[in-house]
């Protein structure tokens, strides 16, 4: 197939790309063997390097192995942008367990799908977050929990002072090691320096990351070392003036996302970058003095984060002019956001991207230096992408139809789902394609724009919001007969959630009963912010309800264009 877009690269990008068969840990270790001194992870005053970061990979490893984890067991990973979380994720990859991501904004109900799916026999976490595992515990696999708490990576005394201050909050939580609960700081100490050799192949899974795909039910996208490497690899190729060992990456966007853990973790890691970790990313004005502080040269990110930094009232007391080089993934980029936040930095070089996780997960982006254009960009080194009409051939250019994707990036299934996998990876023309579901346009040079996104996807703040898990938490209020939700404009968020509702005769609710049932069912960014009762909804002639029509109804009413 041709590539177009070749002719756009800019100096230094490859044009050849092979896939990179290593484990995802190497890089890791090359860091610290090439590297040893240099600071690899800044978080909140507590410093270390990276031959202090191998050695505690190490030795979590061989804690896990300790413990009984074996060769292709799954390790859940319950945590923010902390220490823990580098360590815990790279130990995991080095015992050869696979890491599952768990959102630490999951409720109960949805921490126990997961880790009855993913069949988790362990879970590192925060204590914090540590009750909501107790209302599930008996129903799901696990065996052991390794619990930690922020300050377990605080320098005195700041380890101190944090309890109290939580206890003040009233966000404390401890959790006392006993049976199958296990203290992280005491694990870490009286475990051994070298873990188990372990062979890990390449092409073994290293990661589930859980994903809605193209049809809103929760699976695990199953990454495998070469995906995972090769995707950090890409992304490093795409940005040839990054100089090893000399870059501060921003580490903002959370890692349990997959766009988080390759754009800042994995692509940190493997040019031995000082990472700046945030735990909250929420906190805008912690993130501004974090990059006035400590001068971070690289900061990928999301529109809402970009957008909230250019709307804080106090953006002028703040020096954002290290910065160099932003992507943003996860949600479209709007042009005024982008504009006002290279005005802010002096000239930093904020582009969009495009990726999901079935592709670990970056696949489109827009030069950092050359021609940028509205839309997602070009496809990474590596990374051949089609445009593919409803006969099943490939559309001419600037003709609408299927983005597929081919490359080593890409999954090799979904996790126990080989129905689901079969819908959404084919073999044609000798490869593997990923059937994304978004419908694309490609013009003349090769740059790519999403026309529509994948059906009744929703993305608020960078997150994707399934509106079947909605709707199903709606129908379990007594007096609610039919629900419908969607995605509608949000300056702020890109888009919010809005649910419909039909009350059963005789019946009602008011907004705010909806709302704390699910505030109680959901994670927080996934519950309705506003709520329209109607008497019915549409529907297609076969009963199935029409979202698209609400879609187009409640665009209609702000004028903007689909």
């Amino acid at each position: 197939m041709s590539h177009p877009w070749y002719q756009h690269y800019e100096e230094g990008v490859p044009r050849d790309f092979q896939a990179v068969a290593e484990p995802i840990y190497a890089a890791l270790r090359r860091s610290a063997e090439r590297f040893p001194d240099r600071l690899a992870v800044e978080f909140v005053g507590a410093r270390f390097t990276y031959k202090e970061l191998w050695s505690r990979v190490n030795r979590f490893a061989h804690a896990l192995q300790d413990l009984g984890v074996r060769q292709g067991d799954r390790v859940s990973i319950m945590l923010p942008n902390t220490p823990q979380f580098v360590i815990a994720f790279y130990g995991a990859a080095l015992a050869g367990a696979i890491v599952v991501n768990t959102s630490p904004l999951y409720v109960s109900r949805e921490l126990e799908h997961q880790l009855v799916d993913s069949g988790s026999e362990t879970l590192v976490m925060l204590d914090a977050f540590y009750p909501r595992y107790e209302e599930i515990q008996d129903k799901v696999p696990v065996k052991r929990v390794i619990v930690t708490g922020l300050q377990d990576a605080l320098p005195f005394p700041k380890n101190v002072l944090y309890p109290l201050k939580a206890r003040k909050d009233g966000t404390f939580v401890k959790v006392k090691a006993r049976g199958s609960v296990y203290d992280w700081r005491a694990l870490l100490a009286k475990s051994g320096g070298q873990p188990l050799p372990i062979k890990v192949h390449p092409q073994e899974v290293a990661l589930l990351q859980y994903t809605g795909g193209t049809t809103g039910t929760p699976k695990g996208a199953m990454l495998t070392h070469v995906n995972l490497a090769s995707n950090t690899a890409q992304c490093r190729a795409w940005m040839p003036g990054l100089k090893d060992g000399e870059e501060i990456m921003l580490a903002a966007i959370p890692f349990f996302h997959v766009y988080g853990m390759t754009t800042a973790m994995n692509l940190g890691i493997s040019i031995a970058a000082s990472l700046v970790l945030l735990p909250n990313p929420r906190d805008i004005k912690m993130l501004l003095s974090a990059i006035d502080q400590h001068r971070p040269s690289v900061f990928p990110g999301v529109p809402t984060l970009y957008n909230a930094i250019n709307q804080h009232p106090d953006i002028t007391r703040y020096d954002l002019t290290s910065i160099k080089a932003c992507i943003s993934g996860s949600a479209p980029l709007p042009a005024e956001t982008a504009r006002k936040f290279r005005e802010l930095t002096g000239g930093a070089n904020l582009v969009e991207g495009y990726g999901l996780t079935e592709a670990s997960p970056v696949t489109h982006v827009n030069p950092v230096h050359g021609d940028q254009r509205d839309g997602i960009g070009l496809p990474l080194p590596g990374v051949d992408s089609r445009v593919v009409n409803e006969a099943g051939e490939e559309a001419a250019q600037g003709e609408i139809g299927e983005l597929w994707l081919s490359g080593p990036n890409v999954m090799s299934g979904y996790w126990r789902r080989p129905q689901e996998s079969a819908k959404t990876l084919c073999e044609k023309d000798g490869r593997t394609w990923l059937l994304t579901g978004d419908m694309a346009v490609m013009d003349h040079g090769g740059y790519f724009r999403i026309v529509d996104r994948k059906k009744d996807l929703i993305i608020a703040g960078g997150y994707n919001i399934y509106p079947r898990e909605v709707e199903e938490v709606l129908y379990r209020h007594p007096a609610v007969l039919e629900a419908a939700v969607i995605g509608v404009p949000d300056e702020y968020r890109g888009e919010s959630v809005k649910a419909f509702v039909v009350f059963k005769p005789g019946q009602s609710a008011t907004p705010e009963e909806l709302k704390t049932l699910c505030r109680r069912e959901l994670s927080p960014y996934k519950v309705p912010r506003s709520f329209e009762v109607r008497a019915e909804l549409p529907k297609t002639a076969v009963g199935k309800i029409l979202r698209r029509r609400l879609h187009d109804e409640e665009i209609a009413k702000v004028g903007v264009g689909t």
